[in-house]
């Protein structure tokens, strides 16, 4: 007989979630104190608010003993294999949120909700001369599009690191804790609370310049969508390392809405924007597919944790 299955250690969950949410609002006080995201410590505060959920892993793991053994494998920081397998994931992560950002950008402009302007990017030159001195040479905007779309696959990789200080918490260590619950439970909750936990800064108006309950719902909602598919990418890999890279590479193609935008037009983010409704319709075909073509049997996915806390 195969050893039972231990269930949710639901203190170690509790522990982890409310001290990454604690901690993340102890990175964003001083912006609550002074100025806001107007604060020039924002810069250095936001980044630094993305490695909470790591200290909060390090609290349960280290402290708790949760997992007591195995941690490495636990978290999906090593070993690095099915190579194979880990290589196509990795190359899936990259690619995919820039497609279904692209997606979201096109389908708003095709369902009139936004105006664009994909031959001259008015909308882009009308925010540049806006940033520069009056007169000031400047390339063709033709060209300086295309060097912010070819610098995106740079800027997920960049970005790789700050996103990791997340996904070691969420897709690392959450996400194979909640995993007794079910795939799905997991995958949900463990999206809620990640859009949860942006709260210090969506409630300055941070991502949809709603702040109020309504940002924060649409944060959560964006995240439960995208968490989704990262916690797949996650679970189908055996790595964190695909989730990380995804979450990077949404972080880098997340202003395209904007590039993309004709003159004049103020796209809604908290409709358009790469968190925003109509991105989470993008994201349910996308997972929709995914489901339909098997990807999320527990056959092609990886093994739940079979020990969650030591003595």
């Amino acid at each position: 007989m195969s050893a039972p299955r231990p269930g949710v250690d639901v203190r170690a969950v509790a522990v982890f979630s409310l001290t990454a949410m604690a901690l993340a609002w102890l990175a964003a006080l001083p912006l609550w104190l002074d100025g806001g995201l107007a604060n020039p410590w924002a810069v250095v505060l936001l980044p630094a608010m993305m490695f909470t959920p790591t200290l909060a892993t390090l609290l349960v793991v280290l402290a708790m003993r949760v997992p007591a053994t195995d941690r490495r494998r636990w978290l999906g920081i090593w070993p690095l294999r099915p190579t194979g397998r880990l290589v196509a994931m990795m190359a899936i992560a990259l690619v995919a949120p820039i497609l279904i950002v692209a997606a979201v950008a096109l389908l708003a402009g095709a369902l009139g909700i936004v105006r664009l302007d994909l031959v001259g990017f008015s909308g882009f030159a009308q925010t540049l001369a806006a940033a520069v001195p009056a007169g000031t040479p400047l390339p063709p905007v033709e060209v300086l599009v295309g060097l912010q779309l070819l610098l995106v696959p740079v800027g997920a990789v960049v970005n790789l690191i700050p996103a990791a200080g997340e996904e070691i918490g969420w897709r690392g260590w959450l996400l194979p804790a909640l995993r007794p619950l079910g795939v799905w439970p997991a995958l949900l909750i463990t999206g809620a609370i990640w859009g949860l936990w942006h709260a210090p800064v969506i409630l300055l108006g941070y991502n949809f310049a709603r702040p109020d309950v309504w940002g924060l719902l649409l944060m959560v909602g964006g995240c439960v969508a995208w968490g989704v598919l990262l916690g797949w990418m996650r679970l189908r890999s055996a790595s964190v390392w695909p989730a990380a890279l995804a979450h990077g590479s949404l972080n880098a193609v997340g202003g395209l809405i904007v590039l993309l935008a004709a003159a004049g037009e103020q796209p809604d983010l908290a409709v358009v924007g790469p968190l925003g409704v109509l991105s989470w319709a993008v994201l349910g075909v996308v997972v929709a597919v995914l489901a339909l073509c098997g990807q999320f049997r527990p056959s092609v996915l990886a093994p739940a944790p079979l020990q969650s806390r030591g003595r």
